[in-house]
């Protein structure tokens, strides 16, 4: 199994972590058991590479339950090119002078 990214990770919906999580387990048990049996596997690191992956994958699958990253990579860009031109002013902007003024008083 390769080395799977964060950003990668992340792109992939609920239904696709959960397979790739099943996937992940299986072949670390495979990998466990043939170490249990007085075999030898073929790569030394794969077992800790393989717990690692289960673990980001855990890790995102929580995030998205508690909402502490909902928002994928591809929508916050999204997001970015829905905002308004540097030169005019958003909402926010609009607001801080009102702000000030009301400070100064």
């Amino acid at each position: 199994m390769a080395i799977i990214k964060n950003s990668k990770i992340r792109e992939m919906s609920d239904s696709e972590l959960s397979a790739k999580l099943f996937e992940f387990q299986k072949e670390l048990n495979s990998e466990r058991g043939m170490v249990a049996s007085g075999g030898r596997t073929s790569n030394p690191g794969k077992i800790s590479e393989l717990r690692r992956s289960v673990a980001r994958v855990l890790t995102i699958i929580q995030e998205r339950k508690l909402g502490i990253r909902a928002v994928a990579p591809s929508a916050a860009k999204a997001a970015v090119a829905k905002m308004p031109p540097a030169g005019g002013k958003s909402p926010a902007a609009q607001a801080k002078p009102a702000a000030k003024a009301e400070q100064k008083k």
